[in-house]
């Protein structure tokens, strides 16, 4: 009897839900798979909403995991400096069979050291971020480069999980989890890229979050530095 596949997410203060809520409940789908929620202690994480998360593992006392995967959120412009959080991806990659994210997750691996010569995907706002930790920005929902698949914003983490099943089980083990979750988006609008998006509204959206780009350039030079 083989053993169950090891899955984990990290969380962090102020990652977005949905970044990791869309793959969880993906995972979960999958047949004898343990889903593991990972944080350095066993305590409630707030995410950048209203919901809080409670992690169901700690850093200290995870397995080693058949895939580790990394969400999301305001929250990753502080993990991207976090030694904790960077050696314990480290340590796992180093035994995973794939390191994935999710949006802005990549940054993390990448300033883990993790994406140094790989495409990778992430969310649009943070595409012009990868190439400072060597990865080669790939606007696509999903990357898969190797072992490492990312995904891009947000919405993305379920392409992303099923991509990844298809790729750790079978396709038809994929497709199954896609019908039972009836995962057949049509959405009410075509805003959701920045290259469909209606000028007025794109434009909208980057005056919105140009301080916060600010702070994140700042943070992404610290981590690069770091990494020589």
């Amino acid at each position: 009897m083989s053993a169950p596949l090891q899955i984990g997410l990290v969380l962090f203060p102020k990652v977005t839900q949905l970044d990791f809520t869309g793959p969880l409940q993906v995972f979960s789908s999958v047949p004898g798979a343990q889903v593991h929620l990972i944080w350095k202690r066993i305590e409630p994480v707030s995410s950048d909403s209203v919901m809080m998360l409670t992690p169901t593992i700690a850093f200290a006392d995870c397995p080693q995991l058949d895939v580790i995967c990394v969400p999301g959120g305001f929250g990753t412009d502080d993990m991207i400096n976090d030694e904790e959080m960077l050696a314990f991806l480290k340590q796992q990659a180093e035994g995973a069979k794939f390191v994935t994210s999710v949006c802005t997750g990549s940054l993390v691996l990448g300033a883990a050291g993790l994406l140094k010569g790989y495409r990778a995907a992430t969310h649009w706002t943070a595409m012009d971020f990868l190439s400072a930790f060597g990865a080669t920005p790939t606007r696509t929902r999903v990357c898969v480069d190797r072992n490492r698949v990312t995904g891009g914003g947000v919405t993305a983490g379920i392409d992303f999980a099923l991509t990844l099943v298809s790729l750790l089980v079978d396709r038809r083990t994929a497709e199954a989890i896609q019908l039972r979750l009836e995962y057949n988006p049509a959405p009410p609008f075509n805003s959701g890229s920045p290259d469909t998006a209606p000028p007025e509204i794109l434009a909208l959206m980057k005056e919105r979050i140009a301080p916060a780009q600010i702070r994140r350039g700042e943070m992404i030079n610290r981590a690069a530095a770091r990494l020589g």
